[in-house]
């Protein structure tokens, strides 16, 4: 069976049980501060769960595309050593809200399995959670145990503890007690030598849990406790890849065509074969894991960067590079070339992959030929560890400063130590390695307390598009501490005027006013699972009374500004480079935006000219806001709305616009595009390949801006007297200038011919070599020539040169190229030397420079070149 036959077949089954079938969520989240990815099925469903939403469907089943590089057998490096992890991995999943609970969900679940897929009960079995004797004193689930025993014999139903059987959502929230569904795919043999059963949850490539069943009834406080959720609902999740495998009779994930189209094409591309040698396969089985997750992400709007969920998908990334450089032996880009396969593959079920195809192919590309170049600085840096080495062991901290601030990867570093007889201290490393992880723990560490609600109401409601104010009541509230912002509170009210951050657009300030006059000021409001959570320095005296809920009007207004000029910018872009121009992002603060969008090369001064010219004309056009509210997402499509890739828009949205500007949109917006007043382009520049991004100011910040301007063109006209025409007296000062330095450059030149004659009465011979190291008063380009013509009038010449350029120092060595050897190598002189003005540099074998930020060191570095002599005799 195909691929695309049971992800059909799966969705065909549950719609047959009234279930709705749902589009996968992004993978990639974008507004919840609890995660930066889905790492499972259930997260799109999270406000559901806790009874933040109301459900519209109570049935639902879906494919979700997940990622994984944490926790439960997903420890990043261990990817691709098995058969049976991954990175990026579909999670099909039926989900009840309040509905049908466990003797449906199991009944259904085995019916799947056994009559439409046609798996040999034989060759299943099942856990069920056997109760737990800690603080929570949980008994033993013997509801889902008696519907087990219904239909499948009870050596088959195995008990199963906390850790495998009891599923939990976080630290607090939803959870409850899960059955999982396992099979054994062994040969007859193998099965007859030991039964499957004991192999459950062993870790064994072919006795592999396919499906986990969460019978969700409890919810776990900030305190530890669990207490009953009023509604108990059905969250399952049951693994593509591993169902594929047993459904198309191989041992392994990635012998099946989701992985193997994959796979032939990078034994193409690397001229390496699978299944040939182990190293060869699990670096095969990386790259080809890999690339789904970056692809994805990047189809999402994540780009791989330094910070938070652009760093874990450059991680994953640069993983695939280093196991294709050690173990495939690919010294140039090849990934981005498995992007056609995948498009191919995957792009019917996700069309983002087609859509994104260009995108995420150049970006792949660029973080290819960059980490590729960071991989030969990292070598060149190692050799000198190797070399400065004292006995046999090499450091762990020299190894973690090379990984951590180089990105040199740790297992290339103790490969290469072992070719080279020496041992890496990994012990060392490791105890670096986890001083950096607490540190990063403790400065974002956050302690939440448990909500208490103070009252009762259905759902909270936003009332920020038409008002700034609101009588408001605190319908709960939670303590939060963490080292960054100390001890804060988080409040949510039955109808709130303050936008909480999203889309790109930051979230409302003012303050929360009580009857009796006493303030508390909302410093943040963000969304949450749902809800609308403002964040307070204190608490009021009495959350049970009624408050004023006032926004702080300048900067909603300032802010609005900004995120209609985003529109208007999205539109000019379009219209000036044309319609493959594609949002990627934004960021709307009161004093400036951000706007990242598709773009194949720079944006020339015309055309940014040209496009602020074209938002400024809708400004003066007065165009009133055209808002539609609670319209299909269907309907807003077919009215030309642009929607973004990488969003998540539910069956009913919000349409904003503007003239012929129109985009679904949740955040706030002037009411005339004359609110804006003008809008000037600050900055344009690459973020990633294929990605620009623009930074403007509008209203306020433009007017400021225009004030700097004169105040800089009057201090311009003051310091050249008041001239009439500055522009023209600014030209003749700069042709004096370029006169006076072509004489400058002469009489320098007529100075280092003659000091060429004194240098050569300074050369000394040491070992047969003309030797000199000096300290001279020229610039870099005429220490070069010096150099040369020194070189082309004798041989067996060594000369370090140094100068002093304020504060900064250089470092030139020239040897004569008859005497280049493995010591005597100038690149590598210089790298050492320019350790002791604090720099570095390199070269070629008879030519180099270094540069550093400390000429105090210059005198060192000359007195130590002699050393370089010495040792070659």
């Amino acid at each position: 069976m195909q691929s695309k036959e049971v992800r059909s077949k799966f969705l065909s089954f549950f719609e047959g049980k009234q279930h709705q079938i749902v589009a996968s969520a992004p993978m990639v989240l974008k507004d919840d501060p609890t995660l930066m990815f889905t790492n499972a099925g259930m997260v799109p469903f999270k406000e559901f769960f806790l009874g933040n939403k109301k459900v519209k469907y109570s049935r639902i089943a879906d494919t979700q595309k997940c990622l994984r590089v944490s926790g439960k057998h997903n420890d990043l490096e261990e990817v691709g050593k098995d058969t049976y992890h991954h990175t990026m991995f579909e999670m099909l999943g039926n989900w009840s809200f309040g509905d049908y609970f466990k003797k449906d969900a199991i009944a259904w679940a085995w019916e799947l399995l056994t009559e439409v897929y046609g798996i040999d009960k034989n060759d299943l079995y099942v856990t069920v959670f056997e109760g737990s004797d800690d603080a929570d004193k949980l008994a033993m689930d013997q509801e889902a145990y008696d519907f087990w025993k219904a239909i499948i014999a009870e050596d088959r139903i195995l008990m199963g503890n906390k850790k495998d059987n009891f599923w939990e959502m976080g630290d607090q929230g939803p959870c409850g007690p899960c059955s999982e569904i396992h099979v054994d795919i062994r040969t007859a043999e193998e099965k007859a030598k030991t039964p499957g059963k004991d192999l459950v949850n062993m870790d064994h490539p072919q006795v592999v849990e396919i499906w986990n069943l969460v019978f969700m009834q409890y919810n776990r406080k900030a305190n530890g406790g669990l207490e009953e959720l009023p509604a108990k609902h059905i969250d399952t999740g049951m693994g593509f890849e591993r169902l594929c495998m047993v459904l198309q009779g191989v041992r392994s994930n990635y012998d099946t065509d989701v992985f193997s189209p994959l796979i032939r094409e990078i034994e193409t591309i690397t001229h390496s074969k699978y299944n040939t040698d182990e190293t060869i396969n699990i670096a095969i089985r990386v790259v080809a894991d890999h690339v789904r997750a970056v692809a994805f992400a990047i189809a999402d709007g994540q780009l791989p960067s330094n910070t938070g969920a652009g760093y874990v998908i450059r991680r994953i990334l640069r993983r695939a590079v280093r196991y294709g450089f050690t173990f495939l032996n690919t010294k140039e880009p090849f990934i981005y070339k498995l992007v056609h396969t995948l498009s191919k593959q995957m792009g019917e079920a996700f069309p983002e992959l087609k859509s994104q195809k260009q995108l995420i192919e150049n970006v792949i590309k660029e973080e290819e030929v960059s980490f590729l170049r960071t991989l030969e600085q990292g070598l060149v840096l190692l050799e000198n560890i190797i070399k400065n080495v004292k006995g046999k062991v090499v450091s762990g901290e020299k190894a973690f400063e090379l990984y951590d601030t180089y990105g040199f990867p740790i297992d290339l570093t103790a490969l290469i130590l072992s070719e080279r007889g020496l041992e890496l201290d990994e012990e060392g490393f490791e105890t670096e390695l986890q001083k950096q992880k607490d540190r990063s723990r403790a400065a974002t560490k956050v302690a939440t307390g448990d909500w208490i609600h103070c009252h009762d109401t259905d759902e909270e409601v936003f009332v920020g598009y038409d008002t700034l104010k609101a009588d408001v009541k605190i319908t709960r509230y939670r303590k939060v501490e963490s080292k960054k912002e100390g001890e804060l509170y988080q409040l949510v009210f039955d109808q709130t005027p303050f936008y909480p951050e999203g889309g790109g657009q930051v979230g409302d300030k003012g303050y929360l006013e009580a009857s009796n006059g006493g303030v508390v000021y909302i410093i943040d409001t963000k969304k949450e699972n749902n809800l609308i959570v403002h964040f307070a320095k204190g608490l009021p005296r009495d959350v049970e009374g009624t408050f004023k809920a006032v926004v702080d009007e300048k900067q909603r207004a300032r802010t609005a500004k900004n995120h209609t000029a985003t529109h208007l910018l999205h539109q000019a872009l379009r219209t000036v480079l044309g319609t493959h121009v594609e949002q990627k992002g934004s960021m709307v603060h009161s004093n400036y935006l951000r706007f990242d969008f598709s773009h194949f090369s720079k944006v020339a001064d015309e055309q940014l000219k040209e496009v602020e010219a074209f938002v400024n004309a809708r400004i003066r056009e007065q165009l009133p806001l055209d808002e539609r509210r609670g319209i299909s997402y269907k309907q807003a499509i077919n009215e030309g709305a642009i929607a973004l890739f990488g969003e998540k828009y539910g069956d009913s949205v919000r349409a904003i616009r503007f003239g012929e500007s129109m985009e679904l949109c949740g955040g706030t917006h002037v009411e005339n595009t004359a609110d804006i007043w003008h809008f000037i382009i600050k900055s344009e520049g690459a973020v990633a390949a294929g990605i620009r991004r623009i930074e403007a100011i509008t209203g306020d910040a433009a007017k400021e801006y225009f004030v700097e301007k004169v105040e800089a063109f009057n201090e311009v006209k003051a310091a050249l007297k008041h001239a009439k025409n500055p522009v023209r007296t600014i030209g003749i000062l700069q042709d004096e200038n370029a006169a006076l330095k072509k004489q400058i450059e002469e009489l320098m030149k007529e100075k280092a011919k003659n000091l060429k004659g004194d240098l050569k009465k300074e050369l000394q011979e040491v070992n047969g070599v003309h030797f000199l190291a000096k300290k001279v008063h020229l610039d870099a380009a005429q220490i070069k020539n010096l150099a040369f013509e020194l070189g082309g009038e004798m041989k067996n010449l060594f000369l370090l040169f140094a100068t002093q350029d304020g504060e900064k120092a250089i470092l030139t060595c020239y040897i004569s190229k008859e005497i280049t050897s493995e010591k005597l190598h100038a690149g590598t002189i210089v790298r050492e030397l320019g350790k002791y003005i604090h720099g570095g540099g390199g070269g070629q074998p008879f030519f180099a420079t270094a540069g550093g930020k400390n000429p105090a060191g210059i005198e060192e570095a000359l007195e130590r070149a002699i050393d370089y002599l010495k040792e070659t005799n």
